[in-house]
């Protein structure tokens, strides 16, 4: 049987609900009225308990199935059965019935034949449940509008890809992210120099003193971020930081209809390097800037270890855009808070031997005026 699905309907028309980030409420396009997330939160509130506590039951019986050596007669079905060994899920739209088929990480999404926004309470059971979200502040055509912004001043691009562009898909994501607080412990030795010149009657006369120099503290840092989604390109994810973690709040997926979500298939222990890595290179960079009034500095020994001291998790708000051109995939992503946006474009061989032969030129008559 389908798992269970809620969808978030006006409770004046029964109309779909979308949240809209600009006013921070959740609005309905048909009747006009807007709801608080909170008050849509406390409408639903039995219905995503069910949802949850069907999630525990289905888990439940699909491993005491499994224990038993059997599979359940609900899956019986060449179709689900065919989902479930791809790693699919299957649910039913409570709006008009339709199955939605979903990867495992799913959260929320979109019926395909309704339209109508779902949210998936069941994946949010457990350790899955986030301890944050941040609701998007910036709207779709808020990303359309900073993608046009990014073609410009781009001297490389291909005037044709800005002309002939078109998105071939846009999807505002709540990606799963890991925040990591710790604290870095280093313990740095220097060699370090000072150069001193004085002119003695006739001679100029250099004093080189050497120096061996020793710095050693901890530096606190405060939610890390590393996202947990394997779909995610991690280059892009980290492009798009910082996000304003002061406007978190506690988890409730009032504020998710109208957007995607998934759940993290990349564990806290496995993010935890990234943020590592990312911890003690900002430490060094900090403990390294202390060592001043020397002509040279150079380390000798370094020892920086990151330690964990908690974790949390939340989901963020990133709008994804792509395109495709000439055979070949563009990924654009933006945060969905900041409008920080970032992504790859081609290259127009012409624009670029065109750009290269306007500073060879007046370089090589520089050049020539040079060596008369």
């Amino acid at each position: 049987m389908p798992s269970q699905v809620t969808n978030y309907q006006c409770p004046d028309c029964m109309a779909p609900l979308r949240y809209d980030g600009a006013s921070g409420m959740l609005k309905c396009d048909y009747c006009g009225k807007e709801h608080t997330p909170e008050s849509i939160e406390q409408y639903y509130h039995h219905q995503l308990q069910e949802a949850e506590q069907a999630a525990v039951d289905a888990v439940a019986a699909e491993a005491a199935a499994a224990a038993a050596g059997h599979h359940d007669a609900d899956y019986s079905s060449d179709e689900v059965w065919d989902a479930e060994q791809e790693g699919m899920k299957i649910y039913q739209c409570p709006s008009c019935g339709a199955q939605l088929i979903c990867d495992t990480t799913t959260a929320a999404t979109s019926c395909p034949y309704c339209g109508n926004p779902s949210v998936i309470p069941g994946q949010f059971h457990g350790i899955l449940r986030p301890d944050y979200i941040l609701p998007f502040r910036l709207s779709k055509d808020d990303a359309v509008s900073a993608l046009k912004q990014y073609y410009k001043g781009k001297l490389l691009l291909s005037r044709k890809f800005s002309d002939e562009n078109h998105l071939q898909e846009i999807k505002g994501i709540y990606v799963p992210f890991w925040l990591f607080d710790g604290r870095a412990v280093a313990d740095i030795h220097y060699r370090a120099t000072r150069v001193m010149s004085a002119r003695h009657g006739d001679e100029m006369v250099t004093t080189t003193d050497y120096f061996d120099v020793r710095r050693a503290g901890s530096v606190s840092f405060t939610r890390i971020p590393a996202d947990g989604s394997q779909k995610m390109p991690d280059d892009l994810m980290d492009s798009i930081e910082p996000f304003d973690f002061t406007e978190l709040k506690p988890f409730s997926s009032a504020y998710m209809p109208g957007f995607f979500a998934d759940i993290y298939d990349v564990g806290d222990r496995e993010s935890f390097e990234r943020a590592r890595k990312r911890g003690t290179h900002s430490a060094e960079q900090i403990i390294d800037s202390t060592v001043t009034g020397y002509s040279s500095v150079s380390p000798t020994r370094k020892q920086v270890q990151m330690y964990r001291e908690k974790t949390s998790y939340a989901l963020l708000p990133v709008w994804m855009l792509s395109t495709r051109w000439n055979g070949n995939n563009y990924i654009f992503a933006m945060n969905g808070q900041t409008g920080k946006f970032i992504g790859d474009l081609p290259v127009s061989k012409g624009r670029y031997f065109a750009w290269m032969g306007a500073i060879a030129a007046p370089l090589a008559a520089l050049l020539a005026i040079l060596l008369r």
